[in-house]
């Protein structure tokens, strides 16, 4: 799990990166010998399956599946060893899950402890790890049956968009901390003000994220099935902002029309450049007005509130989500709104060609507002952006 997970956060020419990639190209194929082929499941001792006393342990055959079936999702392992991982959630399922008369839902048999050294205490024989006690519900075993699960709820997603790429502009947001990190609105942040999340959620469908630092042209554009522009800098963000200008805005139309589908999000007018970004809306009949809604004070998160009705074309059945200081749209054809609230026009789309566009006055998609951390559970930003990246990436 640890190597699996840790690649996330390894940049691709990392000097180091190819090591661990080994590393657990050794080590999975060695697991999948030991699996109990009968159960699917993995054993306490892992080579002693027939000895007495041993049994199957649901902690270790959890963290197993969990490893093989991202492995394979990332691109670490072969195809092959999803089969293997299957079969060992369906054991996992089969031999742990239990249901009380409460109907609450349980896991069994994981092992409270295991470790080595002390005198005569963990001498690392047989007989020690024997002694250990069971217990039901251990975290150790919880977390990773939760993970495992996910991975395995994701698996008919993977193909929905598989060979589609999606860019995330870096010309026109273009921040860098007193480090010199880029960081802001990027798929490589992993902070509240990141797009790890949102990038996390394209590739579960099966796209290809990639960044696109330079200003835009029918070459470059060629390679998007999806263009994101976000937050386009002010001086104050940027000692030298790249403006938006009526020669880049039609070379983005003119892909539009050609069949790409564009993202446009702005940001509240103290932290956003306007006035030529609308260069751009005003080709898909969007202007953004310059009026700040959703001023939210502190945590009085209800200021932020937006409320669907449960139907919508993009949305699906999401209810209601929190967006705080945003700039509203007027609209015109050949756009239309999504989205109102209190006479303001908050989400627009429009039809060009053969693409279209989705327009919203905030980058709303960050971290922050979709990792759980601090909204209260009744906002369903993360479900809403799951939805919207999925609409964003259908033909």
């Amino acid at each position: 799990m640890a190597l699996v997970d840790v690649l996330d956060y390894f940049p691709k020419d990392h000097p180091k990166r190819g090591q661990l990639e080994e590393i657990f190209q050794r080590l999975m194929p060695a697991v999948v010998k030991v699996q109990d082929p009968k159960s699917g499941c993995w054993w306490q001792i892992l080579d002693k399956g027939t000895e007495k006393g041993n049994y199957l342990e649901a902690s270790a055959s959890n963290m197993f599946v969990y490893g093989l079936a991202k492995g394979v999702r990332k691109g670490l392992l072969d195809a092959s060893f999803l089969k293997v991982a299957q079969k060992g959630y369906q054991g996992i399922l089969k031999e742990f899950i239990t249901t009380d008369e409460k109907g609450l839902v349980h896991l069994d048999k994981t092992v409270s402890v295991g470790g080595l050294g002390g005198d005569p205490y963990r001498d690392g024989s047989y007989a020690y790890y024997m002694s250990e006690k069971i217990r039901l519900d251990d975290l150790k075993g919880v977390g990773p049956f939760i993970l495992a699960s996910i991975e395995m709820e994701t698996l008919p997603e993977l193909s929905y968009a598989k060979g589609k790429t999606v860019g995330l502009d870096y010309f026109f947001n273009n921040e860098y901390t007193s480090k010199g990190e880029r960081y802001h609105y990027t798929w490589d942040d992993y902070r509240d003000s990141g797009y790890s999340l949102w990038g996390s959620i394209f590739r579960d469908y099966g796209a290809k994220t990639v960044s696109v630092p330079e200003a835009p042209t029918a070459a470059s554009l060629k390679k998007l099935d999806v263009y994101i522009i976000v937050d386009p800098d002010t001086k104050k963000e940027t000692a030298k902002p790249n403006y938006m200008t009526e020669a880049y805005a039609k070379v983005i139309a003119d892909w539009v029309k050609a069949g790409g589908t564009l993202v446009l999000l702005a940001n509240d007018t103290s932290n956003a450049e306007i006035k030529n970004f609308n260069i751009l809306a005003g080709k898909f009949g969007i202007q953004f007005t310059g009026q700040n809604v959703n001023m939210v004070k502190n945590n009085i998160y209800d200021q932020g509130k937006l409320l669907f009705d449960g139907n919508h074309p993009i949305f699906g059945d999401v209810k209601k989500v929190f967006i705080k200081e945003l700039v509203t749209l007027k609209t015109k054809a050949p756009a239309k709104s999504v989205l109102t609230a209190n006479g303001d026009e908050i989400m627009a789309v429009a039809q060009l060609g053969k693409g279209r566009v989705f327009v919203l006055g905030d980058p709303w998609i960050y971290n922050e507002y979709l990792n759980g951390k601090r909204l209260p559970m009744e906002y369903e930003n993360f479900k809403a952006a799951k939805n919207l990246s999925k609409w964003l990436l259908k033909k």
